[in-house]
């Protein structure tokens, strides 16, 4: 049994999610809205333990150019933290448009928008994840 968690670092949200234990799909888990980023790694870390997670896959939201601004280095120092802690394997993933994709499957599920800004982390964080999953079954299926 394998599981990933999938991490879209918002300034003031953290959208999580989680693969099934066959690595195949990413399920959204509860926002966390933590008021630092040591209480924002411990609650990772919980999650991590609590669900058995061996590689921990955060979004890098490049510019559309692929340059990296003050969003991505934010993303980076924050991956490092929770590399340090030791407890998982960190992966950064380029997250262009996931956020807006996310939004846009939000207002196609008719969500009012206070409800989409508590939910686009979320969501953000299952695209990121589920990506990040596709593309390592697609590795699979090319490897002999």
């Amino acid at each position: 049994m394998t599981r990933y968690l999938g991490i879209d670092c918002g300034t003031k949200r953290i959208g999580v999610a989680v693969s099934d234990e066959l690595a195949l799909t990413a399920q959204p888990l509860p926002t966390l809205e933590p008021s630092t980023d040591e209480a924002a790694v411990r609650a990772i870390q919980g999650l991590m333990d609590q669900y058995g997670v061996i590689e921990v896959v955060v979004g890098l939201p490049k510019n559309m150019n692929g340059t990296l601004g003050p969003s991505a280095e934010r993303a980076m120092v924050f991956a490092k933290r929770l590399e340090e802690g030791g407890a998982a394997k960190v992966t950064m993933w380029d997250e262009r448009l996931t956020s807006r994709a996310a939004e846009r499957l939000l207002i196609e599920a008719d969500l009012s928008r206070a409800k989409r800004k508590q939910r686009v982390d979320q969501m953000a964080a299952v695209l990121i994840l589920q990506g990040f999953l596709d593309r390592r079954h697609r590795q699979q299926e090319h490897s002999p």
